[in-house]
């Protein structure tokens, strides 16, 4: 059985958006009795910040690069970069879009949510980032290579 059709079919903001809607749902059809607790708000607030900050400086660094920031359309990435946070992280605005899945859930204050956080991760690294990298791979060659064996693909 391959998967190669859902290969870069959903752009992430779609598989992101159906996360939300997964935690969301979770919550709803199983509700639990846990309280707010200054724990959960420290969560929600700092993975919330988190996310705010990693986001911006990724993109950032995409554009000061002058390369393309459409998960959609990789092939036509005309830079690398492996500079600020991607030097730590080659995916740091999936990252990103799981911190605010982390907050959204502690936010809630239902454990299941995590279960909407594994699904993004899980669906974002078989059909997003696995492509993205076979096309990154095609295009800079040894050196993204080398940036694979240097640099985690999550944290």
């Amino acid at each position: 059985m391959t998967f190669s059709r859902l290969e870069r079919l959903i752009p992430p903001v779609i598989v992101f958006a159906f996360s939300i809607l997964l935690i969301w749902l979770l919550n709803f059809l199983f509700p639990m009795a846990y309280t707010e607790t200054a724990i959960t708000r420290l969560v929600c607030a700092l993975s919330f910040l988190a996310a705010g900050v990693i986001g911006v400086l990724s993109l950032m660094a995409f554009f000061k690069a002058g390369t393309t920031v459409n998960p959609v359309k990789v092939n036509t990435a005309t830079t690398l970069v492996d500079t600020g946070l991607y030097a730590y992280s080659r995916n740091p605005m999936y990252l990103a879009l799981a911190l605010l899945l982390i907050s959204f859930s502690a936010y809630l204050v239902n454990p299941l949510g995590i279960l909407g956080v594994a699904f993004f991760v899980c669906f974002i690294t078989l059909f997003q980032i696995i492509p993205e990298e076979r096309a990154l791979m095609d295009i800079f060659g040894e050196r993204y290579q080398r940036y694979c064996q240097r640099v985690r693909r999550w944290i």
